[in-house]
């Protein structure tokens, strides 16, 4: 069976992959772990279809069992979750005391041996003479989402399932700062476990300066709005 083209989104990335269905889910787990950070045992992976249907990708013997028994459509999307606790997950964003090297983009366009000229030469990316309609479909997808979901400014939520993190929706559209199409969603959480203070790189989203990172931006289908009150740790400690 031929690869079939699907978005790995994650919280550490999201990116286009090409799958192919022979692989089985522990090939799959490997292979993604190159691509997320995360290992394959902390892994829970779902399918998103289209159609708005979300089917995990797990079976008793994930060693054996193939991605094409699964309906791997084109363009639809493995949402992979990582089930490490927070403490033991490393932290991507942090590049203190690493020196960045940036190659102009004029010299790397020049380049006949980079990943942006193999693109050029595969019709791949922004150069397939279809991305505009595959891109048009990903924003319709992600507004519809957000409309299902019931997503708007000034709502209660949480992220990932995750009752560790709650926060109220701050931002709703697009953020140039981030690669990809389609919105955004922008969460102050109640703790300061987030990856921002409502601005990403001198663009300011929402509140003030603040030292607290207490913001994250998220896609929608990560986004469960509800009437989640906001965490009180001195409730927390009476439990205990």
């Amino acid at each position: 069976m031929a690869d079939v083209p699907l978005y790995v989104v994650s919280d550490y990335s999201s990116s286009e992959r090409r799958i192919t269905p022979s692989w089985s889910i522990s090939q799959l787990k490997g292979k993604l772990e190159h691509v997320t950070g995360i290992p394959p045992s902390c892994q829970k992976i779902f399918l998103k279809t289209p159609s708005s249907e979300k089917i995990p990708v797990e079976a008793p013997d994930e060693d054996s069992t193939g991605l094409s028994e699964f309906p791997l459509v084109p363009y639809a999307e493995l949402q992979i979750t990582d089930t490490r606790p927070p403490s033991a997950r490393p932290n991507f964003s942090n590049t203190a005391g690493f020196d960045k090297f940036v190659l102009p983009e004029e010299e790397y366009e020049k380049k006949t041996d980079s990943v942006l000229a193999w693109k050029k030469a595969q019709k791949l990316g922004r150069f397939d003479p279809n991305a505009p309609s595959h891109e048009q479909a990903k924003i319709d997808a992600i507004a519809q989402e957000i409309v299902s979901r019931g997503i708007s400014v000034g709502k209660r939520c949480r992220i990932g399932q995750d009752d560790a993190r709650r926060g109220e929706i701050m931002y709703v559209g697009d953020v140039k700062e981030i690669p990809g199409v389609g919105a955004w969603v922008g969460v102050q959480l109640d703790e300061p476990v987030g990856k921002n203070d409502g601005s990403i790189g001198g663009t300011r989203y929402w509140g003030e300066k603040s030292e607290l990172k207490r913001g994250v931006f998220v896609r929608p289908e990560r986004v469960e709005v509800g009437d989640f009150p906001v965490l009180d740790d001195l409730e927390d400690m009476e439990e205990i």
